[in-house]
């Protein structure tokens, strides 16, 4: 078994997550007590928004490059970045480190592929929402991506930074995500991609007709897939 990487902290409750799930996958592929060989390092989210806020991309890049050759030191053998949104700096983190950084928006849109979807809604933080890093990566793959109005686009990033980065699931929210959900729906959407690593706590496939596809789930699959398969 190979050891997987963990960026993480970008929120700890869906770094949580991701340590669940991946360990739950390979206990279920394994049996007894197996469980992942994780290597994670956690920064502090706060100091990556303030980053994020003062659109200083770089300065992140550099804290995350510096933190993924700290994992890679730590013995890692692939690198996941346990969130969407900084995914915007990847190309600068994969150039840092030797070891392959497993892509959270490939795995996505392969898995979107494989079912047959091909026009899919994107939900995220506003800057997965408004900037290129994201919906190209998934276009490139022949995806066509809806993205939702202003006033969707801003209530999904307010409910995200403001009640789910700390742990707060309304029910209020919930309903007004299912709102920008039926929005997407009526513009083509086939499938809606939770594309924060957040949106899967708060949106579950109970609560909507609509197809989810939860990128925390599908990235830590991906990563027990290189675990045990080679990568």
């Amino acid at each position: 078994m190979k050891t997987i990487g963990l960026l993480g902290g970008m929120s700890w409750e869906s770094t949580a997550l991701y340590y669940r799930l991946i360990n739950e996958e390979v206990r279920a592929r394994l049996g007894g007590l197996h469980s992942a060989k994780i290597a994670m390092l956690s920064v502090d989210f706060h100091e990556i928004e303030v980053m994020q806020a003062n659109d200083d991309w770089a300065a992140a890049a550099d804290v995350l490059a510096h933190s993924a050759k700290q994992i890679e030191a730590a013995g890692a053998d692939c690198l996941l970045i346990c969130t969407n949104t900084m995914h915007l700096v990847a190309p600068a983190i994969a150039e840092a480190i030797d070891i392959p950084l497993l892509h959270l928006a490939d795995a996505t849109a392969q898995q979107i592929r494989s079912d047959g979807v091909s026009c899919v809604g994107l939900l995220g933080t506003r800057f997965t929402m408004e900037k290129d890093f994201y919906r190209e990566r998934l276009e490139a793959q022949g995806l066509t991506v809806f993205t939702p109005d202003d006033e969707g686009r801003r209530t999904v990033n307010d409910v995200i930074y403001n009640e789910l980065c700390l742990g707060d699931i309304r029910d209020t929210s919930r309903d007004a995500f299912l709102d920008v959900i039926e929005g997407l729906r009526e513009r083509g959407a086939e499938a809606v991609i939770e594309g924060c690593t957040e949106i899967g706590l708060l949106v579950k496939p109970a609560d909507t007709s609509m197809t989810l596809y939860d990128t925390t789930h599908i990235h830590a699959k991906a990563a027990v897939d290189f675990a045990l398969g080679g990568g």
